[in-house]
This record gives C-alpha cells, structure tokens and sequence, in this order.
C-alpha cells in the first residue's frame, strides 16, 4: 500500500516509518527540513521536503505519492522541555495542528487517499471520572491559558480528520510519550505511553478500526483504552525488535 507520512522524521514518525517500511508498504515521508531527508531515505522510505504551512507545496507532494492511506505525525515542538518557552511553543503546535491539519485534509483528499490516521492526544480531557473514554468532553478551547491554547488546536485537528468527507478518518489520542528522543526517560504522568507504541497504534490503523476517535496509551487508570484494544489489536506493551 502506498503511504504518506506528514511528520517522519519526529519522535513517532522515525519508528512508524520502519514499521510501515517492515510490513511491505510503499512510504514516503516529509519533513521540513533537507538536513533530515537522509534520515528518511535511510529508513528505506522516499523523503519529501515540505513544509505543512505551504497548502500548494503539500498537496503536490501528497499527490506524487499516490496514496491510499495518509498519517498525520505533525508536531512542531522542542527537543526538550523548558518552561520559559512553552507557551510560544504551545502556541506554535497548536497553530500546526489548526492550519497544517486542514491542507494535509485537502492534500489527502485530492490525492485521492481513502483514509486518514492524525495523532491527537489523551491529556486535553475536562474534569471528571476517569478513565475518561472517547465519548468524554475535552477542555473548552476558550480563553488564552496554555490549556486552552492546545485545546483549540485539538479541537480543530480532531474535527476536521472525523468530518472530512470522503476520508476515513481516525484520530489516535496519544498518551504522555517518554522514552528516547521525547521529554521524559520514564513515565512522567498519568496515561504514559512509548513512541513505539504509538508507532504500532498507526502502523494498526493503517488497515484496522472503524472511522473515529481512539485512546491510545498504557492501561494506568487514567484513560479507557478498551477500544483500541478491541478494535485496532493496541497492545501498550509494545516495542520495536523485541
């Protein structure tokens, strides 16, 4: 199957792209920057230099890859995290997950891709009893706090991957990702998840689940995970070559 990978080069898309590679698919990877085109070629994927914000740019590269699936691993966050710049860079995520979304959504669509897999996350839900399920309300994306500001973003992406027509669209809630190349060493909070499981999660979809919204973390309490176990195969344990 043909694939294209938005974001192949971050924490996600470096062990999604070697999964996809590994199951026999055809898969071309963007990223914005031509210094980490090897890094996609070396994965045996076909690099493609793009910038999400360029709806012209993207579209063009979507259609050359011919794809039947897109996955959207599009983030626009630092190597590390440092309190003093988080709300610019939650702002510049989030402003990513609002404008990137919506050409990667138009480029799927023209490129006559028939489903579309978008990582969202699973730490943006309002109060109340856990674990908190697909069906439960996220934080209102009203005001200017740094909640707020991520949950416009989240609000926009999930919405228009669930309502593009003609798409098949999954939205992965991804839990708080640690491990190599992330944040975090060790599990940091509550839903904890690996990129390797967050790899395998896309890597399912790609050809499993119905259109929708999925849970995507380890089984702590803290979201309901049920779903995509039944309906994806999730398994949280997950991790590449072992």
């Amino acid at each position: 199957m043909n694939i294209f990978v938005a974001g192949a080069t971050g924490v996600i898309g470096r062990p999604l792209v070697t999964l996809l590679v590994r199951a026999g698919h055809t898969v071309t990877g963007s990223t914005r920057s031509a210094a980490k085109a090897a890094d996609i070629s070396a994965l045996g994927a076909t690099s493609a230099i793009v910038d999400a914000f360029d709806a012209a740019a993207l579209l063009q590269a979507v259609a050359a890859a011919r794809p039947q699936v897109v996955i959207h691993q599009l983030t626009d966050l630092p190597d590390s995290s440092d309190p003093a710049g988080m709300a610019a860079s939650r702002t510049r995520n989030s402003r990513l997950r609002i404008e990137g979304t919506a050409n990667l959504v138009a480029a799927a669509k023209t490129a006559g891709a028939k489903r579309l897999i978008a990582q969202s996350i699973a730490f943006i839900y309002a109060q109340g009893p856990m674990p908190h399920h697909e069906t439960d309300p996220l934080i209102s994306g009203e005001g200017d706090s740094p909640d707020a500001i991520s949950a416009r973003g989240v609000h926009a992406l999930e919405a228009a991957v669930t309502g593009a027509a003609g798409l098949e669209g999954i939205v992965l809630r991804y839990g708080r990702l640690y491990g190599p190349g992330t944040w975090f060493a060790k599990p940091g909070g509550p839903g904890p998840l690996t990129t390797d499981a967050a790899a395998q999660a896309a890597l399912l979809a790609v050809s499993r689940g119905a259109p929708g919204i999925y849970n995507i973390a380890e089984d702590d309490g803290a979201v309901s995970i049920e779903k995509a176990r039944r309906e994806l195969g999730f398994d949280p344990g997950f991790r590449l070559d072992t």
